[in-house]
């Protein structure tokens, strides 16, 4: 036991994974303390409206960034001479995908949800600060600077900013449209400041070409799909939920959701401080230390998400109540099946070290079409007679799928399934870190 131990307070990864988890102990203490009083303030219907709303615009940020995000720090940094001309193309271009995409996302709910005007004035105002998020852009400059600062201080101020917008409209008694557009001001806010921070530092004239335009989507395209499949795995249930039931059975389902995630930035301070020596292992070729890292990692994020889950299975009831009130109570079953998707979807964020390392990211979008549609199949079979519960179901099968199945079927891909399911066996944890067994 005191091998295990000194892994973590001896190694870097604790150290590393503290600094990230105390930058986020500000953001999650006034997000849990206004998303309580939010919720409350709400009730489980105008909840539901806000979170059906929030499903669209997650689906079309996808086609809104282009997938330029994934390249454009590269881009940045191997095109140090066009810095501006990469920054500004990639604007408009994001520009003009994300006032479509507004359009259509209004469009459709005013189709979908026949008009009814509190819906579609939520869709609106929320849509706004998807317009808004292309001047997220700039963060990317920084991020290839190495000014992250930068960028954490704008987050942050956004992030006050909108909480405390929120706390006035509850102490106004505003209408769910307000609330709506809180999204919004996140954006605004952070835009602006990062607009702000790059004159100040210099950032170079912005200018835009078609035919660089033309070569940046070619290089970014192959990320749309992926992001799509994402998009339709992880916010169909909503949708699903509010055309086959109504918007207060998404409000139950998520306030189950939201109040599972509010620990989870630690599993990606500790995937993230962690992925480093896995990729550092990888390349010096010693590949039964980069097993054993990602062996570690594996059982460390299942461990801890299944004791959290254990908690969140026990105590869903009186936390529910005590912090959101009875009328939220039917938000306990869904909880308590969510809880225990935690462990498999982060298992498949601490995956990502291993894909890049071994070149795999090819196969990711046939994973995630896989999850898509196992998603979406089993939301039509479960949610009629379940709702929320159903809606809880089919997400942790279908991630159940994605992460430890469906790899199994791609050559390349199955070592590492049988990586994750060696993990679990706690002899396999052990040994693997105090170093007596390694796995080849």
């Amino acid at each position: 036991m005191k091998k295990v131990l000194s892994f973590f307070t001896n190694s870097g990864t604790a150290k590393n994974a503290g600094w990230l988890i105390l930058g986020k102990i500000v953001q999650m203490a006034i997000g849990f303390f206004v998303g309580v009083l939010t919720a409350r303030y709400l009730g489980p219907s105008n909840y539901g409206i806000i979170n059906y709303i929030g499903a669209y615009i997650a689906f079309f940020t996808a086609l809104c960034t282009l997938g330029i995000n994934s390249v454009i720090v590269k881009e940045i940094i191997d095109h140090p001479y066009c810095e501006g001309e990469v920054i500004g193309t990639s604007i408009i271009l994001k520009s003009i995908s994300s006032f479509l995409s507004a359009l259509m996302i209004v469009a459709i709910v005013f189709v979908v949800d026949k008009g009814d005007p509190t819906t579609v004035a939520v869709a609106a105002l929320c849509s706004i600060g998807a317009v808004f998020n292309v001047l997220e852009t700039f963060n990317y400059w920084f991020q290839s600077k190495l000014k992250s600062k930068i960028t954490a201080l704008a987050t942050l101020i956004a992030y006050v900013s909108t909480a405390i917008y929120r706390i006035l409209l509850v102490f106004q008694g505003s209408s769910v449209e307000f609330f709506a557009f809180a999204s919004s001001v996140d954006y605004i806010v952070a835009g602006v400041i990062l607009f702000v921070f790059y004159k100040k530092f210099k950032g170079p004239e912005l200018s835009f070409s078609w035919e660089y335009g033309k070569e940046l989507l070619k290089r970014s395209s192959p990320f749309i799909i992926s992001s799509l499949m994402v998009a339709i795995y992880g916010q169909t249930d909503r949708i699903m939920l509010k055309q086959m039931i109504s918007e207060t059975e998404i409000g139950y389902y998520a306030l189950a959701s939201d109040l599972n995630m509010k620990w989870c930035f630690i599993l990606s301070a500790i995937i993230s401080s962690m992925s480093p020596s896995i990729l550092t292992a990888y390349k010096n070729k010693q590949m039964n230390l980069f097993n054993r890292n990602n062996i570690i990692l594996y059982a460390i994020v299942f461990y801890l998400s299944s004791l959290v889950a254990v908690l969140f299975t026990i105590l869903a009831k009186p936390l529910i109540q005590l912090l959101y009130g009875v009328a939220y109570l039917p938000s306990v079953e869904p909880l308590r099946v969510i809880a225990w998707y935690t462990a498999f979807s982060y298992l498949g964020v601490a995956r990502n070290a291993w894909v890049v390392s071994m070149n795999a990211q090819k196969y990711l979008k046939f994973i995630y079409a896989t999850a898509a549609l196992s998603n979406v199949l089993l939301n039509i079979v479960l949610i009629p007679p379940m709702g929320a519960i159903g809606a809880a179901i089919a997400s942790l099968i279908a991630q159940i799928v994605t992460v430890m199945i469906a790899p199994f079927f791609i050559k390349d891909m199955r070592a590492n399934s049988i990586l994750m399911l060696k993990a679990i066996d706690p002899r396999v944890f052990i040994n693997a870190i105090v170093a007596k067994k390694v796995t080849k």
